[in-house]
């Protein structure tokens, strides 16, 4: 049913709120509003009860597709369920109320030293889940993060004296990667993936030159295939300089199993938003901490949280060599509140059997869907699973068909056109946090799907049926944007 609009409910002369009416010394005040600043007529507000307002955005709310109300198997976002304590940690007075701007020390200092050691513990935490020597948790998104990660390869670079200008980069990553490379001043250069959906070591070797800065890789890739040669990559990066960058989107099929530092890898970020809790629908928020070894920690940005011999914490901006300001305050302390909490509550065991899951989940999705879908590269995968459509779209059936059908059949389509080395992707991530009940309903749907895409492939055209809008004409609608009625 179309749902009228908050302007459609107006009723001329209704009020949610009755002010009283000044009285003429109040109206005229100490401080009149000159005539020229007073509009000649009330502004073009809905009149609307109380009642017509919540029930208005009460139905609203109805229609959200959610986590908490949907299977959201977006790939490469781990739209996991986000447990309810983290929530509540993170609106405890002590933390939600607090001023960023509060003493660290003496006087005021008291109300700061909790969420200071909050910061610090969360640090040592990441840095023995990746295998790092120091984090900083400013950076307040993924790309953020990679920005951050190589800002800090440039500065270590400068301070040996041989700037470096080239960052290598697959061509399966994600496509922040050449975006933040390019924004830190690098040139970019791609290198190619190889038959088994893996970094092309011949490609990555003819590329590396001594003017290479860094390499950065995603482990597991955007395929949801582990990079087999990261130890042959990272010997060869070392050799000629060059640092190694692990993009950690990816983190949540290693946890517990696999530690990047001990790969090789230089420097990393983490989407704490997305492997650690706090999923980030809608775009935001996020945090994207990034971890580095020894040899990179004069580099790390202003301000470091550290703890002091009397056992206080405090956070020091006394570093000559640090690549500055990255955020403002200390990140998405909120986003970082629930990471550690998220960590505590699972500890070792509990976030390698949420890795475990993931992969199981992604494996299962692959072994049974394997029969409607084209699989390109079918082998045992990690996190995410990428399938295509192409056998479907020889028949008119396209990727985003079959995402717009998946909508009408109750669950939020997987992303789709990438990675885009895959024709017609549908990357999907189950995550650990689903059932196999949910993962079967799932499977029966695509299932549908791909056998009326064979015998119905006109009855597309109109999905999804259910929600207020259908199916606009998208690139229309980014060209000749309608912004108001």
């Amino acid at each position: 049913m179309k749902q009228p609009t908050i302007f459609e409910r107006s009723v001329a002369g209704r009020r949610g709120v009755t002010l009283p009416r000044l009285s003429p010394a109040e109206a005229r005040g100490p401080l009149p509003v000159p005539p020229a600043l007073c509009a000649d007529a009330p502004p073009d507000l809905p009149e609307v009860s109380e009642l017509d307002v919540v029930r208005h955005y009460t139905l609203l709310s109805q229609r959200n597709c959610c986590v908490d109300t949907h299977f959201y198997p977006l790939g490469s976002c781990t739209m996991k369920y986000n447990p309810r304590v983290c929530e509540k940690v993170a609106a405890l007075d002590g933390f939600a109320g607090i001023h960023p701007l509060l003493p660290q020390l003496r006087g005021g200092g008291a109300l700061t030293q909790g969420a200071l050691e909050v910061l610090w513990r969360t640090e040592r935490l990441l840095c023995d889940l990746t295998g790092m020597e120091a984090f900083t948790l400013q950076p307040m998104a993924g790309a953020h993060g990679e920005l951050t990660g190589l800002l800090l390869i440039a500065a270590y670079h400068r301070a040996q004296g041989r700037p470096r200008r080239r960052v290598l980069i697959p061509d399966s990553a994600h496509g922040t990667n050449p975006a933040s490379a390019a924004i830190a001043g690098f040139e970019v250069v791609p290198v190619a993936t190889g038959p088994d959906g893996t970094i092309d070591l011949a490609d990555f070797e003819a590329r590396l030159t001594p003017d290479t800065a860094a390499v950065m890789l995603t482990c597991p890739n955007t395929l949801g295939l582990f990079e087999r040669q990261i130890r042959e990559v990272a010997e060869r990066a070392h050799a000629n300089g060059t640092l190694l960058y692990y993009d950690g989107a990816n983190m949540n099929a290693l946890m517990g199993r696999v530690r990047p530092g001990d790969l090789g890898f230089d420097v990393l970020h983490l989407n704490a938003h997305k492997t650690l809790s706090t999923p980030h629908g809608g775009g935001g928020p996020g945090a994207g901490p990034v971890g580095v070894k020894a040899a990179l920690l004069p580099f790390l940005p202003v301000s470091t949280v550290e703890k002091r011999d009397d056992g206080t914490f405090a956070l020091n901006y006394d570093r000559p060599q640090s690549i500055g300001y990255i955020a403002p305050f200390y990140g998405n302390f909120g986003v970082l509140l629930r990471a550690y909490t998220y960590l505590l509550a699972l500890g070792g065991d509990g976030l390698r059997e949420a890795t475990d899951h993931a992969v199981l989940n992604a494996n299962y999705l692959r072994v049974r869907l394997r029969a409607c879908f084209d699989v390109p590269y079918d082998r045992l995968c990690l996190h995410e699973v990428v399938l295509s459509a192409e056998r479907q779209a020889r028949a008119g059936v396209r990727a985003v068909d079959i995402a717009k059908a998946l909508i009408d059949a109750g669950f939020h389509p997987p992303t789709v056109y990438f990675p885009l080395i895959v024709r017609e992707a549908l990357m999907i991530e189950p995550t650990e946090t689903e059932s196999k009940q949910t993962l079967d309903s799932f499977i029966a749907a695509l299932e549908a799907i791909a056998r009326r895409a064979e015998e119905e492939p006109g009855s597309f055209a109109e999905q999804p049926a259910s929600t207020p809008v259908s199916r606009p004409d998208e690139t229309k609608a980014a060209r000749d944007m309608r912004l108001k009625a």
